[in-house]
């Protein structure tokens, strides 16, 4: 099925030189400004929203963004596939092609599925027999029965979604390899409160077809959680970088953080906060499956310098430097 090259490099405003560190301001600029929660048009701000999570997920990460930097360079020469050597085929395990099957409102296009991981999967069947089989291998009996294959895929969610729970709507495309013909499915999926990343959603009866008298397979989700501009996430908690400048960690001060689901939370930094000390503020994080308990947000003090001071500032460093009897060597 051919699908179009998406520029992730585009998507996210960067040089196709970029570090690491570029890659990651510029997701949380593009982020921030096209989150749901303060876009106008939130249905287009989560189709922007998407795009960006998925050119994040790709170039944050070195082998990915190594096999993205391959394939950009075969697609301009007119190849629209990737190299033989990483391209995964629908072969099943008898040599034998398998249906295809294709997502969309999952949160990954079909670019990302078809060349990354995302799209549909087979986890395959067994053949039953109401009856047995005679003395040939021929079914006796009664009717012929086999039960549709389960179908696996993968789903980003929120992490707003992960607080507040949702209903999404998706689409399942099945492309009989064969014939070429396609049907599409529109399947509503439940996201619970507190899921958690890596976690299977069962639709029952939303897989592969069977034959005969066979049930149909269902389809699993795996969560994936969307990147979010200003959280990282371990298990149900969060922990968020908050910025202070050098007199902060010094003399102390109340600074705000943001909290899931919007608002704001005070943090309190004593005097003499060193860089990377981490607060824990309880029942700040992701809800921990339904049982109302939440994880804990940690606030990771970050101290920044400032890249440029102007004469009267450099004075002060200097009467600072002079006058203090602080040396972070000897007191390490």
């Amino acid at each position: 099925m051919p699908v179009e090259f998406q520029d992730y490099y585009a998507t996210l405003g960067v040089a196709r030189d970029a570090t690491g560190e570029e890659i990651k301001k510029a997701f949380r600029q593009q982020a921030k400004k096209h989150h749901p929660d303060v876009a106008k048009d939130k249905k287009a701000a989560e189709e922007k929203f998407k795009e960006i999570n998925e050119a994040y997920e790709v170039l944050s990460d070195p082998e990915k963004r190594k096999k993205y930097d391959q394939l950009g360079a075969r697609w301009k020469e007119g190849e629209a596939s990737p190299p033989p050597e990483w391209q995964n085929g629908t072969a099943g395990e008898n040599g034998a092609a398998q249906e295809e099957h294709h997502f969309g409102g999952t949160g990954f296009s079909d670019f990302y599925g078809q060349f990354f991981g995302g799209g549909g999967r087979s986890r395959g069947f067994e053949e039953m027999f109401r009856g047995g089989r005679d003395s040939h291998g021929r079914p006796e009996g009664e009717e012929f029965s086999m039960p549709g294959s389960d179908i696996e895929g993968e789903i980003v969610v929120t992490l707003d979604e992960v607080w507040k729970g949702s209903t999404r709507t998706i689409s399942l495309q099945r492309v009989n390899p064969a014939t070429g013909q396609s049907e599409t499915d529109t399947i509503k999926v439940h996201i619970p409160i507190g899921v958690h990343e890596g976690q299977a959603i069962r639709v029952r009866g939303k897989g592969g077809q069977g034959l005969g008298s066979g049930s149909a397979g269902d389809l699993y989700l795996r969560v994936r959680f969307a990147a979010h501009p200003d959280f990282r996430t371990r298990g149900a908690d969060l922990y968020y970088d908050l910025a202070l400048a050098p007199w902060e960690g010094v003399l102390g001060a109340t600074a705000p953080a943001p909290a899931l689901g919007g608002g704001q939370v005070k943090v309190r930094i004593p005097p003499g906060t060193n860089n990377g000390r981490q607060f824990r503020l309880r029942g700040q994080g992701l809800p921990k499956g339904q049982s109302g308990e939440r994880g804990d947000l940690y606030v990771v003090v970050d101290v920044r310098l400032p890249s440029q001071v102007t004469d009267e500032e450099r004075d002060l460093w200097e009467k600072l430097r002079n006058v203090s009897r602080f040396n972070p060597r000897e007191e390490s």
